[in-house]
C-alpha cells in the first residue's frame, strides 16, 4: 500500500541519518511497564511513525508503520520490519497488536482518522502508549536558558515564514484520548533515565527539528537562529561526560 506522505513526516525525510544520530532511544524500563499494563509477555508491537527505528529498538520484534521512504530505509538497516503506512491508514490487519506505540507522533496525527485506525489494530487489552522526551534535557540551567531562548526564536521565525503546519499541543494528548470514547481507561505516567553527552551532540539535538532544518535551509543564519549562542554557551558549560536528564511523558490508553 502506498500513501502521500503527510506534511509532517516530509519535515524530516530529508535528515533522517542525522535525525537517527542524534535523537534519544526510549527507557529500556517502557517496556516492561507495556508488557505489565497489557499483561502479555511476548507482545504483538506496532510502532506507528516509526521513523528511523530508534523507539522501537527496546522490543525484540516488532511492526513499523512510516510514511516516509528515507526514514523507513535507516529503520530497515536496523532489521526493523517497518511498511509504507500512515496513522490513519496502516493497511495492517484488525487486532493484530498487543501494544501499539507512538513516538514523537501523536501530535501530527488527524485523531478523527488515526484514533478510529490505531483501535482498530488494537485487540482486546490490548495498550496504547504514546511517549514524548521533555525537551531539552535537564543539563545545565545556563544551557537550559540558552535553549529556551533558541526555542523561543526559532518558534517565532517559524510561524512567520509560514513553516509551522499545524498539530495539537500535547498537553492535549490524555484528553484527546479520553474524549475519542474509543478507549476504556487513560492515564499519563512519567519515565526517567539518563544519558551522557557533550556539546557538539547537543546542539546538533536542538537542531534536528523539521522547523530549524527549514529555517536553515532558507538561508537564516545559526547567529540569528540562536544556535551560535547555544554552542557558545554548551561548549563552555558541557563535558563529553556531561549527564542529561530525559523525562519520558507516556499517555496508555487500554483497548
Amino acid at each position: 500500500m502506498a500513501n502521500s506522505i503527510p506534511e509532517s513526516a516530509a519535515r524530516f525525510s530529508k535528515f533522517a541519518e542525522f535525525y537517527d544520530r542524534v535523537r534519544p532511544r526510549p527507557p529500556e524500563e517502557l517496556a516492561d511497564l507495556l508488557r505489565q499494563w497489557s499483561g502479555v509477555t511476548d507482545p504483538a508491537v506496532v510502532d506507528i511513525g516509526c521513523g528511523t527505528g530508534l523507539s522501537a529498538t527496546i522490543w525484540p520484534e516488532v511492526t513499523g508503520v512510516e510514511p516516509s521512504a528515507e526514514m523507513r530505509a535507516v529503520a530497515a538497516r536496523r532489521g526493523i520490519h517497518v511498511v509504507d503506512g500512515t496513522a490513519e491508514e496502516t493497511g495492517l490487519p484488525d487486532g493484530c497488536a498487543d501494544i501499539v506505540t507512538v513516538s514523537h507522533a501523536l501530535h501530527w496525527f488527524d485523531a478523527a482518522l488515526a484514533f478510529p485506525e490505531i483501535a482498530r489494530i488494537m485487540r482486546p487489552g490490548a495498550v496504547l502508549a504514546a511517549f514524548d522526551f521533555d525537551w531539552p534535557p535537564a543539563v545545565d540551567p545556563a544551557v537550559d536558558a540558552a535553549y529556551r531562548e533558541f526555542e523561543a526564536v526559532h518558534t517565532a521565525l517559524e510561524a512567520e515564514r509560514g513553516l509551522r503546519p499545524g498539530f495539537a499541543p500535547k498537553s492535549e494528548h490524555v484528553a484527546r484520548l479520553r474524549e475519542s470514547g474509543l478507549f476504556r481507561h487513560v492515564n499519563e505516567v512519567c519515565l526517567h533515565m539518563k544519558e551522557t553527552g557533550g556539546a557538539a551532540r547537543f546542539v546538533d539535538f536542538a537542531a534536528s527539528q523539521g522547523g530549524v532544518i527549514a529555517l536553515l535551509e532558507e538561508g537564516v543564519s545559526e547567529d540569528t537562529l540562536g544556535l551560535t549562542r547555544l554552542r557558545e554557551v554548551a561548549e563552555r558549560r558541557m563535558t563529553d561526560g556531561s549527564t542529561w536528564w530525559w523525562t519520558c511523558r507516556v499517555r496508555l490508553a487500554t483497548r
